[in-house]
C-alpha cells in the first residue's frame, strides 16, 4: 500500500458479497444509528477497510443513498482515525442516520470503532459476531 493510504488517509473499500459475508465473522457493536461489524483480518501491515450496507427495510433508494453517503462521511472526517490497520468494519446504517445531527453520529462512529467486545460476551460462551443474547 501507498504511504498515503497508511497515514490517516481514506481506508480502503470493502466492494464484494464474499467480503461482506466474511464480516459475519467477526463482532457487531449494535447502536441506535448503525450497526458496526468488525473484523480483524490479521494483517497489521495493511490499511483498514470499510464497507457501507443499508438493508431495503430503511427507505427508498434515494434515503438509502443519503444514509451511506452519510455514514461515508463520518468515516472519512472522523472514524478513519480511530480504526485499526489490518481490520475491517462495516457499517450497516439505520433509517434515523437520516435525522441524527451529524456531530453526534461522528462521535458515536469513533466510540463504537474504540470500544471492544466485553469479555463477558466471550467468557459466556457467545458466538462471535453475535452481540444479543439469541444463540445462533
Amino acid at each position: 500500500m501507498t504511504d498515503k493510504a497508511q497515514n490517516g488517509m481514506n481506508p480502503g473499500r470493502l466492494k464484494s458479497r464474499p467480503e461482506f459475508l466474511r464480516m459475519r465473522q467477526g463482532e457487531r457493536r449494535r447502536g441506535p444509528w448503525f450497526i458496526l461489524e468488525v473484523l480483524d483480518r490479521g494483517a497489521p501491515d495493511e490499511p483498514p477497510r470499510a464497507g457501507f450496507t443499508v438493508t431495503n427495510k430503511q427507505g427508498n433508494s434515494p434515503e438509502r443513498n443519503r444514509i451511506r453517503r452519510r455514514l461515508r462521511e463520518a468515516v472519512r472526517l472522523a472514524g478513519r482515525f480511530a480504526m485499526l490497520p489490518g481490520y475491517d468494519y462495516v457499517l450497516v446504517g439505520h433509517r434515523d442516520v437520516l435525522d441524527a445531527p451529524f456531530d453526534e453520529l461522528t462521535k458515536a462512529l469513533v466510540t463504537r470503532i474504540s470500544s471492544r467486545q466485553s469479555a463477558k460476551g466471550r467468557a459466556s460462551g457467545q458466538a462471535p459476531g453475535k452481540s444479543d443474547a439469541t444463540k445462533p
